[in-house]
């Protein structure tokens, strides 16, 4: 791992050591009221949902329209400035890399199967991402993990094994259940319990995603919510999936929680950076989501800081905007979020994920191929399609025609690919 750029450091370790002194003494926290009004889901996607806000849709940013499907081309030139390894991609086709930075929805309940097995089969996608909400238990679970993984051939995804991943973070955010799969309380409860026991608790359950064939686990959540907004915080607070209200609790607690996951094998993804524990709206609900209060300096950001010093091989962007960061575009798209901030002074050189990019209202002011190509430019690494398996198509067909119409964005499309590949090389077989 890069060492974190100083000036940025110091700043991030001040605002968390003057945030963590301001709070050191505050007892145990107490879990958000429901905001008047609104109905909590008994079953809520990776980020809960509410009423879909009548927001404005974003401008969409130029980039080339969305192409139409092509054939599988020779290998194309592998490599990127400054790889350690220039030969890591040599036979790979460029279908085959792209397919690589892709993580394509499977609905626990079967639904849309023929999609997202074609997604694999025909655009080479080499991810899945569970989706849905199952009692079925851990056996059944791996029944249905086995059936993807034996679509893995050097034909469809160069023989490297899959990334499969789920939202077992606990409490409303919990995915698989049923027989073999603990009750995860939420992260507000967690987060009471010393970091020893939170993250001898974590190992079992990280044992229990690895005997189903999860290997990546989309959490834990490291968003920074104030106690005083935590119910009017839609994404986070309001479904009290924060652990705690303060840098001290997030960082000790989800750092405890990472740390037992992957005692047991299984990787897990920080979210949302830089953080969305202080938006007033939804992104899978609502468009034109903004936060005017985190800074690169904030400790919304050291928190992400201390999880990536812990040892994070993950990150997961947020698609809000950041007023103070980049006005400009959704963090997941922006390179200044993505790669100035969170790669260059945060020194993060591990696999950078988006939020789901499939169906989110936030990113509807653009086509499925022009998120996955802004996501890409800005130095994303894997493409979360998780909602809406059926728009993979046309997010691999427009990596591929901007990857062969700009030799800079291969390089990029490349770079991402490796970082992919030496992520799963870490992973128990």
């Amino acid at each position: 791992m890069r060492p974190i750029r100083k000036p940025l450091l110091a700043t991030l370790a001040a605002a968390l050591s003057t945030a963590t002194a301001l709070v050191a003494c505050s007892g145990p926290t107490t879990e958000p009221s429901p905001t008047p009004g609104v109905r909590v889901s008994a079953s809520p996607t990776e980020s809960p949902r509410e009423s879909p806000a009548a927001s404005p849709t974003p401008s969409p940013a130029q980039v080339p329209p969305s192409p139409s499907p092509t054939t599988p081309s020779e290998p194309a030139p592998s490599g990127s400035a400054g790889s350690t390894a220039p030969d890591a991609l040599a036979g790979w086709t460029l279908e085959q890399k792209v397919g690589q930075l892709v993580m394509v929805g499977v609905s626990v309940d079967g639904a849309a199967a023929d999609v997202s097995r074609a997604a694999v089969t025909k655009h080479h996608v080499g991810n899945v991402f569970l989706h849905g909400r199952s009692r079925a238990g851990v056996d059944a679970t791996r029944e249905l993990v086995d059936r993807y993984a034996a679509l893995v051939s050097p034909k469809t995804t160069h023989g490297e094994p899959m990334l499969v991943a789920t939202d077992q973070e606990g409490g409303l955010v919990q995915v698989l259940r049923g027989p073999g799969f603990s009750e995860i309380p939420r992260a507000t409860e967690q987060a009471r319990w010393d970091a020893d026991k939170l993250e001898r608790r974590a190992e079992a359950w990280g044992g229990e995603l690895a005997a189903a064939g999860v290997n990546l686990n989309l959490a834990p959540v490291m968003d920074l919510v104030p106690r005083e907004t935590a119910a009017d915080n839609p994404p986070i607070g309001y479904f009290s999936r924060n652990y705690g209200y303060t840098p001290r609790s997030v960082t000790r607690s989800a750092n405890a929680f990472s740390a037992g996951q992957r005692a047991a094998g299984v990787e897990t993804v920080l979210k949302h950076f830089p953080g969305l524990g202080k938006v007033t709206q939804n992104t899978d609900t609502a468009t034109d989501v903004v936060d005017d209060d985190i800074a690169a300096g904030s400790p919304d950001v050291a928190v992400f800081a201390s999880g990536i010093d812990a040892g994070a091989r993950f990150v997961m962007m947020s698609t809000a905007v950041y007023d103070r960061i980049d006005p400009g575009a959704p963090a997941a798209f922006s390179p200044v979020v993505v790669t100035d901030l969170l790669r260059g002074e945060l020194g993060f050189d591990g696999v950078v994920v988006t939020d789901d990019l499939s169906a989110a209202d936030q990113v509807k002011g653009w086509s499925p191929g022009e998120r996955a190509v802004h996501a890409v430019e800005a130095g994303v690494d894997l493409l979360l399609a998780s909602a809406d398996p059926s728009v993979v198509p046309e997010m691999t067909d427009a990596l591929t025609r901007r990857a062969r119409q700009d030799p800079g964005f291969a390089a990029d499309v490349d770079a991402a690919v490796e970082r992919v590949l030496a992520a799963k090389a870490t992973l128990p077989s």
